[in-house]
């Protein structure tokens, strides 16, 4: 008998876990129907590739980690393996900024934690206080009890003040555009409690850790990220595809107005804004977390995260010929500690990182504003922020050119915020969703990791509960 499936977002979550679950459903000796359901009048999410003129330009994330195996594992099922293109090599280096002048970060940072001693001590990011603080990690002893903390506070305890302000804070606060000392630690860096439970020393712990890297697939062991050819969107347009040639329906500008558990028997009634209702035996809902508590009325719990913070943030890239460049572009850009008071937060020299970017005598960079606490950018007309970003380009990097052409994208609350508490959230929500409404799922970046590989990673595991689910109630 067939059985339906509908999955509620459209975005990287929702199309892995509805490509998942046809699968998987049958793999369980299930019929399925599934049945995608988006909001907007595209699919992707925050996925956007731009292409023109031979530049090939994110418009949301740029690439992903490729020591994290669920994309890798997902772009070879889907064919599109070939396809992954590496960083450049030539631009291992990175840079911050520290009293308005570039510092190239040390060799041997993990995490923006530093792992080997030489190249930390030579380096002018902070000074010999800041080193020796840094150097009481190999004696303090590790914390005891299990209780979350919240990421700067732990990096404070055992590095110093100096490291989180102006090494790690912009490296890993940037992942989220969030404040260090909000985030918890257990929900974005849990590596770092295990690295201090298991050898007292985090620099040591992790230090130990990057060295065993054998069991990565051969993209990751010579590339941090990886990307595709012709950019992120060959993942969605790929998956678009596999979703056609499973038999999967896929609506467009249809939001969705309740998911409402059936009594007794499991499953739920899926309602859209005009009406219409969809019968499912199983259900996974990927819209953002903070919708839940009104897409699931009758499930209290959905609720928890109804007050998420979420940071707001905008990219504006910049292309130029490659003649009015006469600054040497030779890293992959730089990150801005929010100690710097700079409206730019971040800037990737695109082309120089990613050679399939951009035509050879074209470059392309990509500038990052926004970050929680600071929406200066959302008072801006586009003309306005450009000219400010191109104004701290000129200064920070040289570059004072007009630009070919720029382009801004605005990403308002696109950034969930991982506070202290947020897993023992997520266990409450599942749990509420267990008792409240079986066969209901939920998955997200706003859950269990912001990254690609990691929502790809939850939606297959949703899918996976989803046809677990029918086939027990078969059963």
């Amino acid at each position: 008998m067939e059985k339906n499936i509908v999955v509620v977002g459209g975005g990287i979550t929702g199309l892995s876990a509805a490509y998942y679950a046809a699968r998987l459903a049958r793999r369980e000796g299930i019929e399925p129907k599934v049945t995608l359901i988006e909001g907007g009048e595209r699919l992707g999410g925050k996925i956007r590739t731009m292409r023109r003129d031979g530049f090939v330009i994110e418009r949301g994330p740029d690439s992903f980690l490729a020591r994290k195996r669920p994309i890798i594992d997902l772009s070879r099922e889907l064919g599109i393996e070939g396809e992954l293109v590496a960083l450049n090599p030539a631009t291992r280096k990175t840079y911050i900024l520290r009293g308005g002048q570039l510092h190239r970060i040390p060799p041997g940072l993990v995490l923006g934690v530093p792992t080997d001693w030489k190249p930390f001590v030579a380096s002018k990011l902070i000074g010999w206080p800041g080193k020796l603080r840094a150097a009481l990690d190999w004696v303090l002893p590790a914390a005891r009890g299990d209780a979350d903390e919240s990421l700067g506070g732990f990096l404070r305890r055992r590095l110093g003040d100096q490291v989180v302000d102006f090494v790690a804070e912009p490296l890993l606060s940037g992942i989220y555009a969030g404040d260090a000392d909000r985030l918890s630690l257990l929900a974005t860096f849990p590596q770092f409690r295990a690295a201090e439970r298991k050898y007292r020393s985090l620099m040591v712990g992790l230090a130990r850790g990057a060295a065993g890297e054998d069991h990565l697939p051969p993209h990751a062991r010579g590339s941090a990220f990886l990307s595709y050819r012709n950019g992120l969107s060959t993942l969605i347009e790929r998956l678009e595809a596999a979703l056609e040639e499973e038999g999967a329906v896929v609506l467009t500008g249809k939001p969705v107005r309740s998911v409402t558990p059936r009594d007794g028997t499991g499953g739920a009634v899926v309602t859209l804004e005009n009406g219409d209702a969809l019968l499912a035996d199983a259900v996974v809902v990927t819209t953002p977390v903070s919708e839940l508590g009104r897409l699931l009325p009758d499930v209290p719990e959905a609720g928890v995260f109804r007050d998420m913070a979420y940071a707001s943030v905008a990219n504006v890239v910049l292309a130029y010929r490659r003649e009015q460049v006469t600054v040497p572009l030779d890293g992959a850009g730089f990150v801005v500690p929010r100690t710097e008071g700079r409206l730019i937060t971040a800037c990737t020299w695109t082309s120089s990182k990613w050679l399939h970017t951009a035509p050879e005598d074209r470059v392309l960079i990509r500038c990052y504003v926004g970050r929680i606490d600071d929406d200066r950018w959302q008072s801006m007309s586009d003309d306005a922020l450009v000219a400010a970003v191109r104004r701290e380009v000129a200064e920070l990097v040289g570059i004072a050119a007009e630009p070919e052409f720029s382009d801004v994208t605005r990403l308002p609350r696109s950034m969930p915020q991982y506070e202290v508490g947020h897993l023992d959230r997520v266990h409450t929500l599942r749990e509420g969703l267990r008792t409240k409404a079986p066969g209901v799922f939920a998955a997200g970046a706003g859950l269990e990791g912001v990254g690609l590989p990691d929502c790809i990673h939850q939606g297959k595991q949703a899918a996976e509960q989803a046809a677990a689910f029918i086939r027990r109630r078969e059963a």
